[in-house]
């Protein structure tokens, strides 16, 4: 076998293992675009449910609302940021208790007997 048959062989092996990488190349590109086509519609898919859950998850509270002015604390007594405070740890826990029984009642399962007198002792 003559010397340049050899440098033939050995430069299609080379354009033929190039051209194995980019084949692995090519597929590893499809195969990621299809990855982010698929994140993509999920993430749309769960954005469209969180959102429509939120709509579903606002709740009009039945207290009246606050009007706290940004600084006001700096001129307050210790009894009115106190007062403030518990008021709006109240409110807070108040609507949560309505977002579990408006939870709860979509989904269809059986209420607490405590959220129930509680919602009964407020309203």
């Amino acid at each position: 076998m003559p010397w340049w048959s050899w440098i033939l062989i050995w430069i299609a092996l080379a354009a033929l293992s190039l051209l194995f990488v980019a084949f692995l190349g090519f597929r590893l590109w499809r195969g990621a675009a299809a990855l982010m086509r698929a994140f993509s519609d999920v993430s749309a898919e769960r954005a469209n449910y969180w959102d429509a859950s939120l709509e579903r998850a606002t709740v009009q509270h039945v207290t009246e609302p606050r009007n706290v002015v940004p600084g006001a604390a700096v001129f307050a007594t210790p009894e009115e940021m106190k007062h403030d405070y518990l008021a709006a740890k109240e409110e807070r826990r108040f609507a949560r208790l309505q977002r579990r029984v408006a939870r709860r009642k979509e989904r269809g399962q059986l209420q607490s007997l405590r959220d129930i007198e509680a919602l009964q002792d407020v309203g």
